[in-house]
């Protein structure tokens, strides 16, 4: 259903007031609209351009990879201290 002329000019004004009076609000709603915009795309099965990953998301899984590395290693030295402790007391009896 299509609006008047009177309800588009009202709409208009109120957007005009929005964006004098809070430049902020105008930012957000870009910006949410933005992704919507994109996140329909991407169901649609349109090729969008290609985003990299936040520079925190990669710290996260450097890190978690840094620390499964350590302690893999950890693991590997106390089960092959204990494999010489181990073979040390048979060869000593």
């Amino acid at each position: 259903m299509a609006w008047s002329q009177d309800e588009e000019r009202m709409l208009a004004q109120i957007e005009q007031h929005l964006v004098d009076d809070d430049p902020r609000l105008v930012a957000r709603l870009e910006s949410f609209n933005e992704r919507v915009r994109r996140s329909e795309e991407r169901s649609k099965g349109q090729p969008g351009p290609r985003h990299r990953p936040r520079r925190s998301t990669v710290i996260i899984v450097i890190s978690w990879l840094l620390i499964a590395t350590l302690v893999a290693t950890l693991l590997v030295m106390v089960l092959s201290h204990e494999a010489a402790t181990a073979l040390a007391l048979a060869v000593s009896f």
